[in-house]
């Protein structure tokens, strides 16, 4: 194996561009924790900051025919390196802008399912009405879709607040036993 320590980084550049595996190794070794130390600065994160330096040498290996530098192998790896965190941060950005995002949209999602759902609900809900007594559903009624108070109700049909409230107590129990039946039986099936 032949020893680089004492030759120069434009030495050693012009032996990775004739693809010497020991010149890339040896810059390697001289700028990899430099470079890492660089990255992890600006990142704070062990594993990106790790990622980002590979990344830079594997570009220098496989663009060493095309790489023009101009001032010195250093300044331009630690340059890249910063172009390369600063590429990382932006990307990051764009995540996380995206996954607020989603999950703002989860608050509004009304999903195909969902409204197939909903309408499925109010359906049973519909049709479990029509089989309370009569006096019940028109209490009801008039208290879930049109929005009246037990005292308004009371008033209109010259009843107590008192007699409301319990057709509505039962109207409500019957309702959700025979939903929940329905439901339980159509999930079983």
């Amino acid at each position: 194996m032949k020893k680089f320590e004492k030759h120069s980084d434009k030495q050693l550049f012009i032996l990775l561009f004739n693809d010497d595996t020991c010149a890339f190794e040896e810059i390697f070794n001289r700028y990899w924790s430099g470079l890492y130390a660089a990255a992890y600065k600006r990142i704070k994160h062990h594993e990106v900051a790790e990622e980002i330096v590979q990344d830079l040498f594997t570009l220098l290996w496989t663009k060493r025919k095309s790489i023009q530098i101009h001032t010195s192998l250093a300044a331009y790896l630690y340059t890249a390196v910063r172009y390369m965190v600063i590429n990382q941060i932006q990307k990051e950005g764009v995540r996380n802008s995206y996954k607020d995002y989603l999950q703002k949209m989860k608050i509004f999602d009304n999903s195909t399912e969902d409204t197939v759902f909903l309408n499925d609900l109010n359906r049973s809900i519909d049709k479990e009405v029509n089989h309370l007594p009569s006096k019940c559903r028109y209490i009801f009624e008039l208290s879930r879709k049109e929005y009246k108070t037990n005292r308004e109700i009371a008033e209109v049909l010259g009843i107590s607040e008192k007699t409301v409230e319990g057709h509505l107590t039962k109207a409500l129990r019957l309702l959700k036993l025979t939903i929940s039946e329905s439901r339980l039986t159509s999930w079983l099936l």
